[in-house]
C-alpha cells in the first residue's frame, strides 16, 4: 500500500529525520543513469529458505525492455544479503558493489527496443525484523505449537532487504512476478497471486505463485505456516473475484467468523474507488506474526480476530471499533498505494492519506455521514503537525508521519469543499480509473482533483501538504454582524467554510484581512463546522 503502512500506523513509531543526506540515499532515492535506461518487465523470484538456519538462497531473473543504449546496469541489494554471480545468456558478468547498490557491467550490446533479460544469485541470512512491520526483515516466529510461522515485511527500508531488484517505487514489472518458494514438507509458503503449482520432492515443496499485473516491489512477501485454507467467490464490478483466506489451523474459526468483513470491504470501496484493481490476481489475507501490512494481493492480517487497532478505537467515538482496522485500512491499499504508487517515498502521503480516509469511507457506507465525519474528526488528536506531510525528493525520504490522519482530514475538508457527494464520489473513482496501475507524483494528484473539482485549490495544496500551519480563523459577533479573518496562512490562501449561525449553514468567505457580514437576524449561536480542518477562536 503499505508503514502504521505500513506501513500502517507509522505515527506511533516516530523517527528523527536526518537533513544530512549521503550518496546511499540519492542511489537509492533517485532514479539514476544506471535504472533509467531499462525498463522492468518481468520479475522471476527462486527462493529457498532454509527455517532451522535463518538463511535464504536463490536467483532473480530480471526481464527488461531496453530504452537508451548503456551497458551499466544498477541493482540493489543491502548488506548482509550478497550476490553471488550475475548471469546474462550463459555468461558471468562483472559488477561493483557500493553500499546496498551495485553496478554490473553487461557484455552485450543492449539494443534500444530489445527485451534483454539477466539472472542475480543471491544468498544470506536477512535481517530479522524487530518490531514488524515498521523496522523490515524476516519475522522469524513460531505458532502456538512450536511450529515455523514465518513473513516478511520492508515497506521503507526496501524490497532489496532480502531479494535483489530495481529498489526504486517509480518503475514496476509491467507483466508482474513469478515467486518459487521452496520450503520443508509438511508447511505452506503463500505470497502475491495465484497459486499456480506446487512441487514435492523428497522432503521440500516448491509453492508457484503468478502475479500478472504490474506490483510494486515492497508488496512482494514471503509467508510460511501451517495454514489452512478458505475461501468465497465475491461478485463484484468486474465479475467473479476469488477472495481466499490463510490462518493458522488453529484460528480457523475465529477467522471465518472475522472475515466476514473482507466482502463488506470490498462493497463498500468499489462504490467508493472502482473495481478493485487485481481480479486476475485474485484477493487474500494472510495471517502473519505482526500486526499487518498491504502486500498486493497478499494483505497480511495479525490483528488477533479484533475489531479496532488491536482492540482500540483510534478515533476515540467508539465508530472505530465497528470494523476490524487491519482488514479495512489494508486492503484499501489495493486501490491507494498498489493501483496507484507514489513515484518518490516523499509523496507517500498518496498510499496513507487516501487509505486513512477509506476508513471513513468505509463507515460512511455502512453507517451514513455523521459517524464517518464523527470518527474522521476523532482521529485529529493524532495529528503532530511536526513538518509537512510530503518529504524529500530523490533521497528516499518520506514526509511527516502525519500522512495519515491530517491527510484524511485534507480529503474530508476537501469533499466539504466540494459539496457535492457524486462529484467526490466520481473523482475518486477517476482517480483509480485515470492512473490505473501507474506511478504517480503528488502534483499529478493534485491537478486532477483541482480540474475535476472545478476548484482552484493550488493554495489548498501548498498550505495542507507543504506547511505545518493550520489555518486560523479568527472571529467575533456582535449582534447582526459577524467578522473575521485567516491567519497562520500561506499568501492568497482562502478557503470557504460553512459557520452554523442559530442552526442554520451559511457560507462565509476569509481571507487574510478582516470581513464582516450582516444578517437579519441577531446572530444569538454561532459555531464553525467541525468537518474543516482550521483552528477557529473567538475574539471578544
Amino acid at each position: 500500500m503499505k508503514k502504521i503502512s505500513v506501513v500502517c500506523i507509522l505515527f506511533f513509531c516516530c523517527k528523527v529525520v536526518s537533513q544530512n543526506y549521503t550518496r546511499q540515499d540519492s542511489l537509492r532515492g533517485g532514479i539514476t543513469e544506471e535504472r533509467v535506461w531499462w525498463d522492468l518487465k518481468q520479475y522471476q523470484l527462486n527462493v529457498d529458505v532454509d527455517l532451522d538456519r535463518k538463511t535464504i538462497k536463490g536467483a532473480n531473473t530480471i526481464v527488461y525492455t531496453v530504452l537508451k543504449k548503456n551497458n551499466l546496469m544498477q541493482i540493489d541489494l543491502q548488506p548482509p544479503m550478497k550476490i553471488d554471480q550475475i548471469v546474462q545468456d550463459g555468461h558471468k558478468l562483472k559488477f561493483k558493489s557500493e553500499g546496498n547498490a551495485h553496478f554490473i557491467s553487461l557484455e552485450k550490446t543492449q539494443t534500444i527496443g530489445s527485451d534483454q533479460k539477466l539472472t542475480v544469485f543471491f544468498s544470506g541470512k536477512p535481517p530479522s525484523a524487530k518490531n514488524a512491520p515498521w523496522d523490515g526483515g524476516f519475522s522469524w516466529s513460531k505458532d502456538a505449537n512450536e511450529t515455523h510461522f514465518i513473513a516478511t515485511s520492508n515497506q521503507g527500508i526496501g524490497a532489496s532487504l532480502w531479494w535483489p531488484n530495481k529498489d526504486h517505487y517509480y518503475d514496476e514489472p509491467d507483466q508482474g512476478i513469478d515467486i518459487h518458494i521452496t520450503i520443508p514438507t509438511g508447511l505452506m509458503a503463500v505470497a502475491n497471486g495465484r497459486l499456480i503449482n506446487q512441487v514435492t520432492k523428497k522432503d521440500k515443496t516448491t509453492w508457484s505463485w503468478k502475479v500478472v499485473n504490474p506490483i510494486n516491489n515492497y508488496g512482494v512477501n514471503i509467508n510460511i505456516g501451517d495454514y489452512i485454507h478458505f475461501g468465497e467467490k465475491y461478485v463484484g464490478e468486474k465479475g467473479i473475484l476469488d477472495m481466499d483466506y490463510y490462518v493458522l489451523k488453529a484460528n480457523e474459526t475465529k477467522a471465518r467468523e472475522q472475515f466476514k468483513q473482507a466482502p463488506k470491504m470490498m462493497e463498500a470501496f468499489e462504490y467508493w474507488f472502482g473495481p478493485y484493481p487485481f481480479y486476475e490476481d485474485s484477493f487474500k489475507l494472510v495471517e502473519v506474526p505482526y500486526l499487518g501490512m498491504e502486500h498486493q494481493s497478499s494483505v497480511t492480517y495479525g490483528n488477533q480476530y479484533r475489531n479496532g487497532y488491536l482492540g482500540s478505537d483510534l478515533s476515540g467515538t467508539g465508530w472505530g471499533l465497528k470494523f476490524d482496522f487491519i482488514i479495512i485500512h489494508e486492503s484499501g491499499h489495493e486501490w491507494f498505494a498498489n493501483n496507484i504508487t507514489h513515484i518518490d517515498v516523499a509523496d507517500m502521503w498518496i498510499h496513507e492519506g487516501f487509505t486513512a480516509y477509506s476508513e471513513n469511507l468505509y463507515l460512511d457506507y455502512f453507517y451514513g455521514n455523521k459517524a464517518a465525519a464523527d470518527y474522521v474528526i476523532g482521529t485529529r488528536m493524532a495529528i503532530q503537525n511536526d513538518r509537512p506531510i510530503i518529504g524529500v525528493y530523490e533521497v528516499n525520504q518520506e514526509g511527516s508521519t502525519d500522512m495519515y490522519y491530517k491527510g484524511a482530514n485534507i480529503l474530508h475538508t476537501l469533499r466539504q469543499l466540494i459539496n457535492d457527494d457524486k462529484k467526490w464520489r466520481k473523482i475518486l473513482r477517476g482517480l483509480n480509473r485515470v492512473f490505473y496501475h501507474q506511478t504517480v507524483s503528488s502534483k499529478q494528484i493534485e491537478e486532477y482533483i483541482s480540474k475535476e473539482s472545478g476548484i482552484n485549490l493550488t493554495e489548498f495544496w501548498e498550505q495542507y501538504l507543504r506547511t505545518v500551519q493550520i489555518p486560523i480563523l479568527e472571529y467575533k459577533k456582535s449582534e447582526h454582524l459577524l467578522s473575521y479573518r485567516y491567519t497562520n496562512t500561506i499568501e492568497n490562501f482562502r478557503m470557504p467554510v460553512i459557520a452554523v449561525i442559530n442552526g442554520e449553514e451559511k457560507w462565509i468567505y476569509p481571507s487574510d484581512s478582516w470581513k464582516t457580514d450582516t444578517y437579519a437576524d441577531e446572530i444569538k449561536t454561532l459555531k464553525i463546522k467541525d468537518d474543516f480542518y482550521i483552528n477557529p477562536i473567538e475574539i471578544n
